[in-house]
């Protein structure tokens, strides 16, 4: 039975590893980190959290099972072009309620009866899927290249606007990782040199228009706060303590072999402590030993990924996974980045290790595909060594016209 079990867990072992011991080092750190957090707002019943993550990570892992052992990697390809549009639609509904006011906070989040999701993770899927469905049918002349360019950078363009309008960051996150599947897609770089070139003008149109305005718009004073910030300092330095500030003390104080598990003192004053700046309570509590060993498990997943696409037989597939596993390496660097004090600070959760409730089951939905895209590969790589069985000439009938010539 336990054998069987096992083999339900299709596709790549090594990745499948890698996400159990994510999914460990996740409860572990999620429990110490939302220590605050219970006190705060469910009277001190700290397994309130713990249990709500586990829900969420069991969730997910039953998705990647199923996606892996159920869905055929080409109904990713026949399912692009809608959930482009079902995105689109999506990003359009939260900015209208959110400019009606029906919408309190950043905007990000829609809400769904008990629910609650943020279009952007749709987004980010089906941008991607549809990239890898555009790039893989157009590679033979130069004519497809600029066809794809085009059919792409158009769906980038207004997806990444419509997400920028309440999260800047995973905007350029998910540009970053459309930019880069295009650049090993061979698409000109002449193209995406003008992109590139656009989008700077745009950040920069952005950061010195706040400056002429008197009053700009809250996302648009966010983005220029945090840019300055980055490159000036942060100014409630000089009167307090600030998250980033907080997460250097955490990464400090954790030196090599950490306070232990459940010890960190820095988590009980950050708003973010099981989130954004996950990486820093993991260093404090774990050392920067462990610390490393997180980003050694981002880094044997980003290898995977590769093996897996130097494997694939197909196009869109090899494209699926590039991007796909990108996106979260991106994410994961970007975490551990504004953590350390190397980046500008941002909203990006560490994945599979943050704390967080649908997001866990999108980030699944990436994991899933690019394990089921492994094991296609592992299916065809079986068939090509399959002997192909010759039925052998039947002896009886040989034997009796040997006997009639005679």
């Amino acid at each position: 039975m336990g054998v069987s079990f096992w083999k339900i867990f299709k596709g790549d072992r090594v990745i499948w590893a890698v996400l159990i011991l994510l999914s460990l080092l996740s409860l572990l750190i999620v429990y110490s980190a939302t220590g605050a957090l219970a006190y705060r707002v469910a009277g001190g019943k700290t397994w309130i959290y713990l249990v709500r993550h586990m829900v969420f990570l069991v969730l997910g892992f039953g998705v990647m099972l199923m996606m892996v052992n159920v869905l055929p990697v080409k109904i990713y390809s026949m399912l692009a072009t809608l959930a482009l549009y079902v995105s689109i639609a999506l990003l359009m509904l939260a900015v209208g309620l959110k400019f009606a006011g029906l919408i309190h906070g950043s905007g990000r989040t829609l809400p769904l009866g008990p629910l609650s999701f943020q279009p952007a993770e749709v987004a980010k899927i089906s941008l991607i899927l549809f990239s890898a469905k555009v790039l893989g049918k157009k590679q033979k002349t130069k004519r497809d290249l600029y066809l794809a360019f085009k059919h792409i950078i158009i769906p980038t363009g207004i997806i990444c606007f419509l997400i920028s309008l309440s999260d800047f960051s995973t905007s350029a996150l998910l540009f970053a990782t459309i930019m880069t599947m295009m650049f090993i897609g061979r698409i000109p770089f002449k193209y995406m040199l003008l992109v590139v070139a656009a989008g700077v003008a745009f950040v920069a149109l952005m950061y010195f228009g706040a400056s002429a305005m008197d009053n700009p718009p809250a996302r648009i004073a966010t983005i220029k706060g945090r840019i300055d910030r980055f490159i000036h300092g942060d100014p409630s330095s000089e009167t307090g303590i600030t998250q980033a500030d907080y997460a250097k003390l955490a990464i400090y104080s954790g030196g090599i072999l950490g306070k232990g598990p459940g010890h960190s003192d820095v988590s009980n004053y950050m708003a973010a402590a099981y989130n954004d700046f996950i990486f820093a309570i993991i260093v404090e509590e774990y050392g920067l030993i462990l610390g490393i060993g997180v980003v050694f498990l981002y880094l044997i997943f980003f290898f995977r990924g590769v093996t897996i696409v130097r494997r694939a037989t197909r196009t869109f597939p090899a494209f699926l996974v590039i991007g796909l596993t990108m996106i979260l390496v991106y994410q994961a660097m970007i975490n551990i980045g504004v953590s350390s004090g190397v980046l500008p600070v941002t909203g990006q959760p560490l994945p599979w290790v943050s704390y967080g409730g649908t997001a866990m089951i999108f980030t699944a939905i990436s994991f899933g595909c690019i394990l089921s895209v492994s094991y296609q590969n592992q299916v065809n790589r079986e068939a090509v060594q399959q002997p192909v069985m010759i039925k052998a000439p039947d002896e009886d009938y040989e034997i009796e016209n040997e006997t009639k010539n005679k």
